[in-house]
């Protein structure tokens, strides 16, 4: 292993110049300011739902609405996605096959799809319910949220199946790499983010 993988832990580059790991680094920090840039989204969300959480007006509340279940599969599919996507990084850097490659991407895929759907069917109980967004400020709040969420899953998902078209048509070259790693952040990050959704919106409402 060179220096340069050392002192580059997170991507290998095989024999690429010192220039290619210089603009990795400075590719991969870019990438960090756009996650803490929507990192400052998500919080300001977060900080509106809990003042707008009293703001119900007679309707539905968080404890009529929410069900732990399946909160609880949509958060065990997603944190299972974290650690397949974490195998894909690993065999991305140790040189495994394209085919190990493809594999724990493929599974963090169908584990993204299922929280969706599950993500999905939650939605449409709620709508059956009349906790519509319009309904009051606490379910504005909620689907301003939530669903937001889930469409960054949505785009990492299809951010998942561009990526295993550039491995086919491109091969594991230094710029497929350092894209993969990118999603890797992403997703990761999406992760982060639902524990704070299951742990600050679902859990807390549940006792309220």
């Amino acid at each position: 292993m060179s220096a340069n993988e050392i002192k580059h832990g997170g991507v290998n580059l095989g024999g690429a110049e010192e220039l290619a790991y210089a603009r990795a680094g400075n590719a991969l920090f870019g990438f960090w300011v756009f996650l803490m840039s929507d990192a400052v989204l998500f919080a300001l969300l977060f900080a509106t739902y809990g003042v707008m959480l009293p703001a119900t007006v007679g309707g539905p509340t968080p404890a009529s609405e929410y069900k732990i279940l399946p909160a609880l599969l949509e958060t065990l599919a997603l944190l299972t996605s974290s650690f397949t996507f974490g195998m894909a990084s690993v065999a991305m850097k140790y040189g495994a096959s394209r085919r190990q490659l493809f594999g724990w991407m493929g599974v963090t895929l169908v584990l993204g799809v299922a929280f969706l759907g599950m993500e999905m069917h939650d939605f449409a109980t709620m709508f059956g319910d009349g906790a519509y967004p319009t309904r009051s400020g606490y379910l504005s709040s909620f689907f301003a949220l939530a669903p937001l969420h889930g469409l960054h899953v949505f785009f990492g998902s299809i951010w998942i199946i561009v990526m295993m078209v550039q491995v086919m048509t491109f091969g594991l070259d230094p710029r497929v790499k350092i894209n993969i790693l990118r999603l890797g952040l992403f997703w990761h990050f999406l992760d982060i983010v639902w524990i704070g959704i299951f742990s600050a919106v679902y859990l807390q409402g549940l006792i309220r």
